[in-house]
C-alpha cells in the first residue's frame, strides 16, 4: 500500500482512470456488437450504416490507446468483410 502522499494520490488517480477506461472499453464492445447484430439481421444497408456509425468509436478509442490500434483495425476489417459477404 502507498505510504507517501504522492503515492496515495497516484493510487487514487490510477483507480479513477481504470474505471474510466473500463467504461470506454465497454462502449467499444457495444459498438462492435451493434454492427454484428445488424449483420445477423441480414439487412446489408443497415449493417453498413451501423459500421459507418460505430467506426468512429473504434478509431477514437484506438487513438487514445484504450484498445490497441491493431485490434480496432482487425475488428473493422472483419466486420467489413462480413458485410461484403452478405451480397
Amino acid at each position: 500500500m502507498a505510504n507517501s502522499a504522492q503515492a496515495k494520490k497516484r493510487a487514487r488517480q490510477a483507480a479513477e482512470l481504470r474505471l474510466h477506461n473500463m467504461a470506454q472499453r465497454s462502449a467499444y464492445r457495444t459498438a462492435v456488437k451493434k454492427v454484428r447484430k445488424a449483420i445477423d439481421a441480414g439487412d446489408k444497408t443497415a449493417a453498413q450504416a451501423a459500421l459507418n456509425e460505430n467506426m468512429s468509436v473504434m478509431d477514437r478509442l484506438a487513438d487514445k490507446r484504450i484498445v490497441h490500434k491493431n485490434k480496432a483495425s482487425r475488428h473493422k476489417s472483419r466486420l467489413s468483410d462480413a458485410i461484403k459477404a452478405m451480397a
